[in-house]
């Protein structure tokens, strides 16, 4: 099914290509796209972001550039799109975990007239600020809700969120939904703050639960802090006495469902949020196509050994 959907889409393209010039538009080798988000290329959630945005490129044949931050930092991530911008790209796809910090430089690509899409990061954001096509969970708030219903119904009620990238409004959101959720069965969370460093993500979490013994679960805002936690778990024997769950999946966290550690992890899809948005900008550039409906990619829950080793081939190539 996968090699007859990118046949299809390979079929179209070199259709696309063929009529650009009776169309007066690009053809997909000479179309620019600048995809400038706030998640480094070397994080495991945007790897694979990154993989979809190249086989997008790939398969289309267009000019693809994926520009982000080499740490996380929104004022850096603004510079880069209004340099972006100035380079005058056919289309531009960006994540938005800060719109205060990015609204003047997103607002100023759409005044420009460069076409925009929002990915990552929630709809609502960029709907604000004038993007009329996003891709990416439904929403990050209701995610989080999601899951602390759960929790709840499963007895779990004291929870710590790991939040490692502070200032990113999208995990704030997962906390602040899985406190939600937790709340109508007596339940909640508390947040505690920490670097991308695995040193620092242990320390703190190390320290917050030898200060909170009464806590029944950790949710790691993400597989960059979850990765981490997993050797801790193991090291200090918390498996078995506390639950660990995370936002977003990886090989390892994928390897600790399958070892009957970890309870779960909420599969973003991300590899689409990479993927889409780059497909659907080209046939915009090239045959004046516009999607008319958000696409949603995921949450999912990844909770069973089964389900893990079906997805884990996959993550192990960078596509989940």
């Amino acid at each position: 099914m996968k090699h007859m959907v990118r046949t299809a889409i390979a079929a179209l393209a070199i259709g696309v290509a063929a009529t650009a010039a009776n169309a007066q538009m690009k053809e997909a080798k000479d179309v620019k796209i600048a995809v400038v988000v706030h998640g480094s290329a070397s994080d495991p959630y945007w790897s694979v972001v990154k993989r979809g945005v190249d086989d997008a490129a790939a398969l289309t044949g267009a000019q693809v550039q994926y520009v982000s931050p080499q740490v996380f930092d929104e004022v850096e991530h603004a510079r880069l799109i209004d340099a972006a911008v100035a380079t005058k790209p056919d289309g531009l796809i960006v994540s938005i975990a800060d719109p205060d910090a990015l609204r003047a430089a997103v607002t100023g690509a759409i005044a420009g007239g460069i076409p925009t899409m929002n990915i990552d990061s929630n709809e609502v954001p960029g709907e604000e600020m004038g993007i009329t096509f996003y891709a990416g969970t439904v929403s990050e708030y209701d995610s989080g809700k999601k899951a602390g219903d759960r929790l709840g119904k499963e007895g779990v009620l004291k929870v710590v969120c790991i939040n490692h990238e502070v200032g990113n409004t999208s995990l704030d959101d997962r906390c602040r939904g899985l406190n939600d959720g937790l709340a109508p069965h007596g339940g909640g969370t508390e947040v505690v703050a920490v670097t991308p460093d695995p040193g620092d993500i242990q320390r703190r979490t190390e320290a917050y639960l030898s200060a909170h013994p009464d806590v029944q679960g950790v949710f790691a805002m993400g597989a960059g802090a979850a990765n981490h936690l997993i050797p801790l778990f193991k090291d200090k024997e918390l498996f078995g006495k506390l639950k660990l769950y995370t936002f977003d999946i990886s090989p390892e966290v994928l390897d600790s469902i399958i070892a009957g550690e970890m309870e779960f992890g909420m599969d973003a899809q991300q590899y689409l949020m990479g993927f889409v948005p780059v497909i659907n900008m080209v046939e915009h550039v090239t045959h004046g196509f516009w999607p008319q409906n958000d696409v949603y990619t995921g949450p999912l829950f990844v909770d069973t050994p089964a389900a893990a080793e079906a997805i884990l081939v996959l993550a192990k190539e960078g596509i989940r």
